[in-house]
């Protein structure tokens, strides 16, 4: 075997090696220290719901419905905060990810199907996040969107810089970044001054969602790019970061808190979402630009219909940090997953250009062939094929934390597996839509 690729032995080593149970957590009874220790991997699972991809379909949303998707954005977000928790229950109770899981407790075949759909979702994932970076190296700096995407491969040089560092690092990184962002978006959301009454409407579910097809387009590519696969797999690993001691009590806290984490964190995403879309609304859609879907339209029609100079710089600088953000949260998902569902462990940098590679050549190939104006599009159907691809990642995942003889005595109650069931029912069921809609000409 080349020295670049690793096989592990029948006694599997957990994902992440270098990092597992590398943080210590206080063990005195101090609430806010705990908190501290504990906080981190719900804000790189965070990254994913506030990537590039979610741009372009929130944009959409609100130039074309105004605030009506909201209650999607709303709901998405909840649907995530749960899922999140069935991840540190998984991660926390087992002492394995969900790719470690469903290679151990499914068949041979079936883990095969899952590890490629999965990988076909983290392409997706890329896709999104490359061409947001391409698009905002192009509004600030004028760089043409076809290099620009080629000088994205060069972001494997940070990644690789800070996981040598330590985790703290990347966490640290990463959770500035995030303030970063919604610092951006507060400023966005002033200018644009929305009515707070149609906000709060818009939270509201409309049934027009599932019988307008083109607006359960734009709903389930909000979905998508909300609830992504390749976290679920992400965060039951990175959860165990965390030197808890192995006992029940320690590990009913590790939960208590990793789940706060990620709560808190998604409630951050929430609002970045939610922003984007409002902006949209209150600048688009009442102005009558429901056209707007486009990343570059956004750029230069914001600071006019604003009347404010910077609102333009600002929106392409946050989305050239969600971009990088969420290039540090789809390495090391990557990773993971080769590594639980294969039992193959390439070196990070190795996997990271494999990764981009698969992103670069159909965004390229699109970009040449139909011109820069596609990018938009692509990005929606990216999200709509993390949106396809979910049901394989949540049903694996309601399934093991829902059965005492994986989980033990951390197993979910009644009430849980009951309200998991919902939600993998209703992804199915949006899934299945999707498809019929596409199949039958609804979305043309």
């Amino acid at each position: 075997m080349k020295k670049n690729v690793e096989m592990f032995s029948a006694s599997d080593p957990p994902s992440l090696p270098e990092v597992h149970r590398s943080i210590p957590v206080p063990t005195q009874r101090n609430f806010w220290r705990k908190l501290v220790a504990y906080a981190g991997p719900g804000y790189l699972v965070a990254v994913g719901y506030m990537d590039p991809g979610n741009w372009a379909t929130d944009l959409a949303g609100g130039a074309q419905f105004g605030y009506t998707l909201l209650s999607v954005i709303l709901l998405s977000n909840l649907m995530a905060v749960l899922l999140q928790s069935l991840c540190v229950r998984l991660g926390v109770a087992t002492g394995k990810d969900l790719a470690q899981a469903c290679r151990d407790y499914f068949h041979q075949r079936v883990s095969f199907v899952l590890w490629v759909l999965c990988e076909i979702a983290i392409a997706a994932c890329d896709l999104a996040e490359l061409l947001g970076s391409a698009i905002a190296l192009q509004l600030l700096f004028g760089i043409p969107l076809a290099i620009g995407v080629c000088l994205t491969a060069v972001d494997v040089l940070m990644v690789l810089l800070l996981q040598n560092k330590g985790f703290r690092y990347i966490e640290a990184v990463v959770v500035s970044l995030i303030a970063l962002i919604s610092l951006c978006f507060a400023a966005e959301i002033i200018f644009s001054r929305p009515q707070i009454e149609n906000v709060m409407q818009g939270f509201i579910p409309n049934s027009q969602i599932v019988y307008n097809p083109q607006m359960l387009y734009i709903a389930i590519g909000i979905l998508g790019a909300t609830v992504m696969p390749h976290n679920l797999y992400l965060h039951s690993s990175i959860v165990q970061t965390r030197r808890w001691q192995e006992n029940s009590q320690q590990k009913r806290e590790a939960i208590r808190f990793g789940t706060l984490d990620s709560t808190i964190a998604l409630t951050i995403a929430l609002f970045i979402n939610a922003a984007i879309l409002i902006l949209s609304a209150a600048t688009f859609y009442t102005s009558g630009n429901h056209h707007v879907a486009e990343l570059q339209d956004a750029y230069k029609l914001l600071s006019p219909t604003l009347g404010v100079p910077l609102a333009s710089t600002l929106f392409a600088f946050a989305l050239l940090l969600s971009g990088q953000n969420s290039t540090l949260t789809g390495t090391l998902a990557g990773q993971i997953v080769m590594e639980g569902f294969l039992r193959l462990r390439l070196k990070p940098w190795l996997r990271r250009l494999l990764t981009r590679f698969l992103a670069i050549a159909p965004a390229l190939v699109t970009i040449l062939l139909f011109g820069e104006g596609s990018t938009t599009n692509l990005l929606i159907l990216s999200q709509v094929i993390l949106s396809l691809q979910l049901p394989f990642a949540v049903i694996p995942l309601v399934m093991f934390t829902s059965d005492r003889r994986i989980m033990g005595e951390f197993v979910n109650p009644r009430w849980l597996k009951v309200l998991a069931g919902g939600v993998a029912t209703l992804i199915v069921g949006l899934n299945l839509w999707l498809l019929w809609q596409t199949v039958s000409g609804g979305f043309q």
